[in-house]
């Protein structure tokens, strides 16, 4: 049986950048809606790799990695609000499993670590968008998620081809109710 595992990685090393590296292209090539349209290179995702680890590094973003007997299976990121106001919400960025995992379940086990990860956090809230017309929407909204939006045309996977995106929202843990207090008579 094998060994999966979804952990926070608080530093990306080279083993783990090429290992991610190699896994979002292969996602994007695979017509993934992770943030490119194929073909892509590794030269064209490095950039945005980089910017993640950046995030990462800076202590705000979290790197949600899935492994399956220790071997890179697919990652998600963690992106905490800046805003004093909202740090008790995240938004869910670049959710990928390797194609070569797909339709396995590893899908639903990642995002179930992230979700695990982000309560450990403090996080009660996970906004994440998805790309209309893939039918992602449907996998979130199995995971309890919910549509609270959409920006209709905001993606142009190419000219004539724009697609909706759609806004999702889950609740991870409700805030614990105050309890009521007892009364105490005076004149007892």
């Amino acid at each position: 049986m094998a060994t999966v595992d979804v952990r926070a990685e608080t530093g990306v090393d080279t083993a783990l950048r090429a290992d991610l590296l190699a896994c979002w292209t292969d996602v994007s090539n695979a017509g993934g809606a992770v943030g490119f349209v194929p073909p892509v290179t590794p030269d064209d995702v490095a950039p945005a790799l980089e910017r993640l680890v950046e995030g990462v590094a800076s202590g705000r973003d979290v790197l949600c990695v899935l492994t399956v007997d220790g071997v890179l299976a697919g990652f998600a990121v963690l992106v905490g609000s800046s805003s004093p106001l909202r740090r008790h919400w995240a938004t869910v960025l670049r959710v990928q499993v390797h194609p070569s995992r797909q339709g396995t379940g590893l899908g639903r086990a990642l995002m179930e670590g992230v979700h695990r990860i982000a309560v450990g956090r403090g996080w009660e809230f996970l906004t994440l968008s998805a790309r209309g017309g893939t039918g992602v929407d449907g996998f979130y909204r199995g995971l309890g998620y919910t549509e609270f939006g959409r920006l209709p045309g905001a993606v142009r996977v190419a000219p004539g081809d724009d697609r909706d995106e759609i806004l999702l929202i889950r609740r991870l843990q409700a805030p614990v109710p105050e309890q009521p207090r007892a009364l105490v008579d005076p004149g007892s």
